[in-house]
C-alpha cells in the first residue's frame, strides 16, 4: 500500500491531552490513512548539522519541554524502532549526495509522539526519526523529501511534523478568544494557494514571498518539515489541505497530504 507524504502541525505539547479541532482531526486522520509498515517522522524538534536518522531498536519518550501540566510528563509513547527502514533511508539519502549520520540511542521527541499518540495510540508501528537542518536553505529540505520518496512504495508513511505558523512569543501573549490576526491568516492562505497552484519555487522562497513570513516563523525549523513532505510527494499531484484550525491564538494547525 502506498501512503501519501504528510505534514501536520503539532502545536503545543498539550495537544496530546486536549480536545480541540486539531486533536480530533489527528485521531480521525490515522484511521483514514490506515496502518503503514513503518513511520518516518521528520520533526522540527530534532535539529542537527547533517541529516541524522534514528536507529534505536525502541524509541524512548523524550519530554523536551518545561512548565506544563505533570500529566504530560507521565505520557509514554515508545514504539519499536524501524531499523530496517532506517538503513534504507540512509542509503537513499547517501545515493542522493547527502552526508548522513545514524543515532542509535535517540528516542522520540514531542514533535513525533504528540501527533502519533493521537493518530496511532497503540504505539505498535515501527518508527524512525529524521532531523532537520535549520542552518540550511529551504531547497535542501525539499531535496531530502525527494530522496526519501521511494520509501512510500514500501508502505512507509512519511510524517513531517512542524507548525504552519510558529511564533511562540506572540502565542504566549495572545488574548484567549480573540480573532486570529490577519498576519497569521494571510500567511496560511498564501501557503494553501501557492501549493494548490503548484508554485513550488515560490513555496521554497517563502521567507521572501510569503506575507508576514518572518513574523510567523522567527526561526525556520517548524516550517521546513512541510518542505520535506512536499518533496516526498508525487510529482505534479495536487496537494490536499486536509485540516485548518488555530490554537493559542496564532498557531495555525494546518495539515497537508501530498499524494
Amino acid at each position: 500500500m502506498r501512503f501519501p507524504s504528510v505534514f501536520v502541525s503539532h502545536g503545543a505539547p498539550t495537544l496530546a491531552v486536549e480536545d480541540n479541532p486539531a486533536s480530533r482531526f489527528l485521531r480521525a486522520f490515522g484511521a483514514e490513512l490506515g496502518r503503514p509498515r513503518a513511520i518516518l517522522v521528520v520533526s522540527a524538534h530534532w535539529d542537527t548539522v547533517v541529516p541524522t536518522v534514528s536507529t534505536a531498536p525502541r524509541l524512548e519518550t523524550i519530554h523536551d519541554f518545561g512548565g506544563f501540566d505533570p500529566a504530560l510528563y507521565a505520557i509514554r509513547y515508545e514504539p519499536p524502532g524501524a531499523v530496517e527502514t532506517a538503513t534504507r533511508a540512509q542509503s537513499l539519502l547517501q545515493e542522493a549526495g547527502f552526508a548522513v549520520r545514524a543515532d542509535p540511542v535517540r528516542g522520540i521527541d514531542h514533535g513525533g509522539w504528540v501527533p502519533l499518540s493521537l493518530m496511532y495510540p497503540a504505539a505498535d508501528i515501527p518508527v524512525l526519526q529524521l532531523s532537520v537542518q535549520s542552518r540550511l536553505a529551504a531547497g535542501h529540505h525539499f531535496r531530502l523529501g525527494q530522496a526519501l520518496r521511494p520509501l512510500r512504495d514500501a508502505g512507509v508513511l512519511i510524517l513531517a511534523s512542524g507548525s504552519l505558523t510558529h511564533n511562540l512569543r506572540e502565542a504566549f501573549r495572545a488574548i484567549p478568544g480573540a480573532p486570529t490576526p490577519t498576519w497569521v491568516t494571510e500567511f496560511g492562505e498564501w501557503v494553501a494557494r501557492t501549493l494548490a497552484e503548484q508554485r513550488i519555487d515560490d513555496v521554497l522562497d517563502y521567507e521572501r514571498l510569503g506575507p508576514h513570513a518572518r513574523q510567523n516563523h522567527p526561526t525556520v525549523e517548524h516550517f521546513v518539515p512541510l518542505l520535506v513532505a512536499l518533496g516526498a510527494g508525487t510529482p505534479d499531484a495536487l496537494p490536499r489541505r486536509v485540516h485548518a484550525s488555530t490554537t493559542l491564538g496564532v498557531l495555525a494547525m494546518d495539515a497537508y497530504a501530498f499524494d
